[in-house]
């Protein structure tokens, strides 16, 4: 791949969705068959685009594209152009690759939809949109992806409209992104009223001669723009309902498009971040806060895949956390980004099988003994299980105790509060991910007599097959001999910092603590019998978690309600006060009008009478005058 066919990236699956949406129910019987094709397609483009990009010198690497000029206005010279480097090459065999995967096991998943065409066109334009993403080269090419991924992600949560369930989840999705996309091009304006310009090259330039307040600002709002699209708090409510789609669109979502477009965001703008300390302590305050906060609600969650968008609430935070570190923690952020990528895409279509062989059956309080029914699917969600829970040699392991390490590593009281934050949300992970495993696979059988569980077949299972093999060897491969830090080292900086704890001590608290977490959810779930239906006498945390420790209502009170009164208050000022003076002026002037049309009576008599009493009271008053 060269710069003349890097526009294929996006341009292949945008054309599949096209094709898909006009051809209509012509294209039901080949539809799926085409999207999977396309997708194939990208991630050919995107290895033969790396394997070219190995072959060029490091100075080399980057390629750019300029396809035409776009906004061509006084004052602002946008073009429409593309580029890829090291950083855009990785999400784009991630995008392709794990895409192309999820496209495959929906052919299976999707089999007896009647709208399956549909809903390939979706997934291809999901793909279309993450990749203009991604090798945007200016923020607004960058913006037109960010915002074609939300309207790809309100088609897909809300595909089986229908359900009103799944209308309110897609509706409540786009409306939370907007909140955060507000920020994203409120950043635009501030960066072109600061350079002139938002292209990548010129901004990133530039920024050293800025002040550090209006760097600040910017990073503040890149980062609102962040926790919409990667579901950080304050903006994470909508990703729990968003299970509401078909499982294959959470798949997507979660491990290879939509919730990295936070971090790839922070990473690629890390010349802002990295002038704007306070908006990094902002990233990383916000990182933190969001491992733990999904995974208290990962442990109490009973629907599988409720408890999984927790995990990806989590494992987020932990990669947002590793990016606000700064150079010290861009790369591991990337790293543990990629290996999630195929863990959480292995245990999402794992769930999916599970639903397959259930009858759609969710809550895995009616599951149990799985394990011989579903072998593949126990073997291959057990890896992505061992996997996140940072089990050497898994992949997990190299990336997320490489973010433990470094947070360790920040010194100071800010760096042990940071580490420890970290460190217990891996105890958590382990326990709520145990939890799943043992309420699926292990255990009695709790299904209903009516249910015949079966494993999925081969185009479902082949998928989860090679995500598992991703889950094993991903994180040895991007940890040996620091390749991944290599690679994106000309992009986002070369790693710097000091030792302050111990890898081998780090490495041996976290394996500790994974160990307490699965011993004390073995407890709860393999020794004791799991009721079928959840207990009402818990602690107030438990019942804090299952409501998703109240986010919505939060939300509900610091901003609808406030914002509703407001609202209101500018409507009434509206209507009573702006619309009250014009139409009160308009009264005044009709009434003092009908009032002065009466004396236009039309009779002769009345005029001469009215003339003659006129001409009276002026020769009175000049006679008057005469004689004063």
């Amino acid at each position: 791949m060269d710069t003349a066919t890097l526009w294929l990236l996006p341009a292949l699956p945008l054309a599949g969705a096209v094709v898909l949406l006009l051809t209509g129910r012509y294209a039901d019987k080949w539809g799926h068959l085409l999207g999977t094709a396309i997708a194939l397609a990208s991630f050919v483009v995107a290895v033969l685009g790396f394997a070219d990009m190995l072959g060029r010198d490091t100075a080399d690497r980057a390629m750019h594209q300029n396809l035409f000029s776009w906004v061509p206005v006084a004052g602002l010279q946008v073009d429409f152009a593309l580029q890829v480097d090291q950083l855009s090459m990785c999400f784009a065999l991630l995008i392709t690759g794990v895409g192309s995967l999820i496209h495959v096991y929906s052919i299976g998943y999707m089999s007896r939809d009647p709208a399956r065409r549909r809903f390939f066109a979706y997934l291809n334009l999901f793909l279309a949109a993450m990749l203009l993403l991604v090798l945007a080269n200016n923020y607004l090419v960058l913006y037109l992806g960010w915002e074609g991924v939300g309207l790809a992600s309100y088609l897909l949560i809300g595909f089986w409209h229908e359900k009103p369930s799944a209308a309110t989840a897609a509706k409540k999705a786009f409306v939370v992104n907007r909140v955060g996309d507000m920020g994203l091009a409120i950043a635009m304006m501030v960066m072109f009223a600061t350079f002139g310009s938002i292209d990548f090259g010129v901004v990133f330039g530039a920024a050293p001669s800025a002040n550090e307040g209006t760097l600040t600002a910017i990073g503040l709002l890149l980062l609102l723009a962040a926790c919409g699209k990667s579901a950080q708090v304050p903006l994470q409510s909508w990703l729990g309902d968003a299970m509401e789609g078909p499982t294959p669109v959470s798949a997507l979502i979660h491990a290879a498009t939509m919730v990295t477009a936070g971090v790839y965001l922070i990473a690629r703008s890390h010349a802002i971040f990295d002038l704007a300390p306070n908006a990094r302590l902002g990233v990383v305050l916000v990182g933190a806060v969001t491992l733990l906060f999904g995974a208290i609600i990962g442990c109490a969650k009973d629907d599988i895949k409720k408890a999984l968008a927790a995990s990806t609430m989590s494992q987020i935070g932990y990669m947002v956390l590793a990016a606000g570190l700064g150079p010290a923690g861009y790369a591991f952020a990337i790293m543990h980004l990629l290996t999630h990528g195929f863990f959480k895409a292995g245990l999402f279509l794992g769930a999916g099988s599970v639903m397959h062989a259930m009858d759609d059956e969710t809550d895995m309080r009616r599951y149990g003994g799985l394990r011989t029914l579903l072998p593949i699917t126990y073997v291959t969600f057990g890896i992505g299980y061992l996997a996140i829970i940072g089990v050497p040699p898994f992949a997990g392991f190299f990336s997320k105790d490489r973010i433990i390490e470094a947070a360790f590593n920040q010194g100071g009281m800010s760096g042990i509060a940071l580490g420890l934050a970290a460190l217990l949300g891996a105890g958590l992970t382990a326990f709520y991910m145990t939890r799943v495993m043992l309420m699926t696979f292990f255990g009695e059988r709790r299904w209903k007599p009516d249910t015949h569980p079966h494993e999925s077949p081969a185009v479902m299972t082949g998928p989860m097959i090679l995500l598992a093999l991703g889950s094993i060897g991903a994180g040895a491969v991007f940890a040996f001999g620091s390749s991944l830090q290599n690679w994106l080292e000309p992009v986002v900086g070369a790693q710097h910092g000091t030792e302050t704890v111990p890898a081998a001590l780090v490495t041996t608290l976290v394996l500790g603590v994974v160990a307490v977490g699965v011993a004390v959810a073995y407890s709860q779930y393999a020794q004791r019998e799991v009721p079928e239906t959840a207990p009402e006498t818990v602690s107030a945390l438990t019942v804090a978690a299952r409501r998703d420790l109240y986010g919505d209502a939060v939300n509900e009170a610091a901003f609808m309600r406030p914002g509703r009164h407001l609202t209101r208050a500018l409507v009434f000022l509206d209507n009573r006060g702006i619309d009250g003076v014009v139409n009160g002026t308009a009264a005044l002037i009709g009434g003092l009008s009908a009032r002065a049309r009466r004396v236009q009576s039309g009779f002769v008599r009345s005029y001469a009478l009215s003339m003659f009493t006129g001409a009276a009271l002026v020769a009175a008053a000049l006679l008057a005058v005469r004689l004063w």
